[in-house]
């Protein structure tokens, strides 16, 4: 009988150890998304189906997803426990949030924004965020928001790896840039408008022309997808794939080890 308490008590001290471990593995990464509910009523319907579906991917507490609709909380003591900043529908506005989104990103951390976090046109005034998204500043856009094909430029990158060559994306507004991000050498073009959606739109068209949805400027930690505009972003699995791959690409590719492999 002592010998039989004696295998429990192993055992137990087995499953402890195992939980101990496994609680100090995860979370892998934390994540802090950032959104807001006093922009256009589109932008705060992709914010709902953003935050429910990268909560759903928290199960298992694999990670953590943390959101806030205070932009004020873009400091330096804030962003410290994070490995990524995601930008759902809005973007930096006082020189205090900008300097720390400089610092943070400068120093390696990771940002995935979508649609509207690029937006930024000639009344914007901060050169660095323009070059951070490699030279490209907006130029105009289609409108009604409509579904569109998507090329995948590099099939062999992390971030597309699996997905068709192309798929046709669900209902969004297509921004255009000027000029094409692709014209910079630092940037890594994941994904563009197919030729053949042109001239896409009724009341605003864009006519033709290079137009990226999904890009890496690769001197940083960071994604860019076009996608954000709408209830209707996370109704297609292939677009979702892509989603979720951009997220893990941004926080594997951290400066202190890829957290998947450890």
């Amino acid at each position: 009988m002592n010998k039989i308490f004696h295998s429990i008590s192993i055992l137990a001290c087995i499953l402890i150890l195992q939980t101990q471990a496994q609680a100090q593995r995860y979370p892998r990464f934390k994540v802090l998304a950032f959104y807001s509910r006093t922009v256009e009523k589109a932008h705060v319907e992709f914010a709902d189906e953003a935050i429910k579906f990268f909560k759903d991917l928290t199960v298992g507490n694999g990670f953590v997803f943390d959101t806030t609709s205070n932009m004020g909380d873009l400091n330096d003591e804030k962003l410290k426990d994070y490995q990524l900043l995601m930008m759902i529908n809005d973007f930096p506005h006082s020189a205090a949030q900008r300097a720390a989104f400089e610092k943070y990103m400068e120093n390696g951390g990771g940002w995935f924004g979508f649609h509207v976090a690029a937006y930024n046109d000639k009344t914007t005034n901060w050169p660095w965020f323009v070059k951070f998204l490699g030279g490209g500043v907006f130029y105009r856009n289609n409108w009604p928001p409509m579904p569109a094909k998507i090329v995948v430029d590099d099939t062999s990158h992390t971030v597309t790896r699996g997905l068709p060559t192309t798929f046709i994306a669900p209902i969004n507004e297509w921004y255009q840039w000027k000029p094409s991000p692709r014209e910079n050498p630092d940037v890594k073009v994941l994904a563009t408008l197919a030729q053949d959606n042109y001239p896409l739109g009724l009341k605003d068209i864009l006519p033709g022309g290079d137009t990226p949805i999904g890009w890496t400027n690769t001197k940083y930690r960071m994604v860019y997808l076009n996608m954000g505009h709408g209830p209707h972003i996370f109704t297609d699995a292939t677009q979702n794939k892509l989603i979720i791959s951009a997220l893990r690409w941004v926080v594997a590719t951290d400066k202190k080890g890829d957290v998947f492999l450890k």
